[in-house]
């Protein structure tokens, strides 16, 4: 968007975010222009920020339950997260051709957190992405991947990928996505964790 190019802070990747051990890795779209995008933390500093950090620290990753600034002393145990596309896009709406160019960058994360059993994809955009870099990284899914809310999907590797609606105000002010049903997420993957 033309009009925030001169904000200080507009259009800079974000890395992900969390321990570097993590068994459990969340991945949503993008960072958020105003949230993440601002701060310099991803899902910090927005309504979708607190929902998921609310819910990580409720199914035991994360210290506290909110994060508003990079130090605002948050920390994730077991837990990373980050975004297929690295910089806000335009509308809030990734295209195909910005997940392309960034998968690069969610594949090389992969390589480090090699400790990963758990994908939680937030929305069918970070769904269909996670799908591609594991396939390109050979970790093929077991059975054709849909997203869809819950849904879960085996590996190759024993590892599993689960799908969730985005905590967006599109999907929590509608109540497409309901807090319960967004801890039913996280509970399952601290289950999958622990096997």
């Amino acid at each position: 968007m033309r009009r925030f190019r001169e904000w200080e802070y507009w259009a800079r990747p974000l890395p992900g975010f969390g321990d570097p051990r993590a068994r459990l890795w969340v991945i949503g779209l993008a960072p958020a222009a105003h949230g993440g995008n601002r701060t310099g933390r991803i899902f910090t500093g927005d309504r979708s920020g607190d929902w998921l950090y609310g819910a990580l620290y409720r199914a035991g990753f994360a210290n506290q339950p909110t994060s508003v600034a990079r130090d605002d002393g948050l920390e994730l145990d077991g837990a990373f997260v980050s975004a297929v596309v690295r910089c806000a896009p335009p509308d809030n709406r990734p295209t195909p051709e910005e997940g392309d160019r960034c998968l690069p960058y969610l594949a090389a994360e992969l390589s480090r957190l090699d400790r990963v059993r758990v994908f939680v994809a937030l929305g069918g955009f970070a769904f269909t992405n996670v799908v591609r870099m594991l396939r390109a990284t050979g970790d093929t899914p077991v059975e054709t991947p849909r997203f869809g809310h819950g849904t879960m999907v085996r590996l190759a590797s024993g590892r599993t990928l689960l799908g969730c609606y985005h905590p967006s105000q599109q999907n929590t002010f509608t109540g497409r996505l309901t807090e319960r049903m967004f801890a039913a997420v996280f509970a399952s993957a601290r289950r999958l964790v622990a096997s």
